[in-house]
C-alpha cells in the first residue's frame, strides 16, 4: 500500500516536463498529467504495473467531485502531427480513497501529441477534454 501512496504522490507532483493540469466540467474536476515513465522509481513502477523506460510515456487521469476521487469510465486516443491515431488503454488504480487511471504510450521521438480523453461518471453524459503535449524520449 505504501508503494501506491508513493506512486500517487509521484504522479501528482508537478514536474517541469509534466505539470499537472485540470479541466472542470460543472462539479467534476479532471486532473491530468503526462510524463516519461523513467521518472518513476523502479519499485513504484513495478507496484503500479508500469513499464519503466526512456521510451514509454504515461498519462495520468483523476476525476474528482467535491475534492474526492470518483470511479469513472476513462477512454481516449492520442494523435501525432501526421494524423496517426492510437487508442489508449487505461488501468484503474484504487488506493486509500484515491482513484486514478493510467495509460502507457510509446515515445519514439520528440513530438507534439494531441490527447483526446473521455471521462464518464456513472450514467452521466461523457465529458471530453483535448490537449496537446510535447513529449520526448528520456536521454
Amino acid at each position: 500500500m505504501r508503494h501506491f501512496a508513493s506512486l500517487l504522490l509521484c504522479l501528482l507532483i508537478a514536474l517541469p516536463a509534466a505539470a499537472e493540469r485540470k479541466e472542470t466540467f460543472g462539479e467534476l474536476d479532471v486532473h491530468y498529467s503526462v510524463f516519461n515513465s523513467s521518472f518513476l522509481q523502479p519499485d513504484i513502477a513495478a507496484a503500479a504495473g508500469l513499464t519503466r523506460s526512456k521510451t514509454v510515456g504515461v498519462l495520468n487521469i483523476a476525476a474528482l467531485k467535491g475534492g474526492k476521487g470518483q470511479p469513472a469510465k476513462v477512454s481516449g486516443t492520442l494523435k501525432n502531427l501526421l494524423g496517426q491515431t492510437s487508442e489508449l488503454q487505461f488501468k484503474q488504480v484504487l488506493e486509500s480513497g484515491a482513484v486514478y487511471y493510467l495509460a502507457e504510450f510509446p515515445l519514439r521521438e520528440r513530438e507534439i501529441l494531441t490527447f483526446s480523453i473521455q471521462v464518464q461518471l456513472g450514467d452521466a453524459a461523457p465529458h471530453t477534454l483535448t490537449f496537446n503535449q510535447e513529449v520526448f524520449p528520456d536521454e
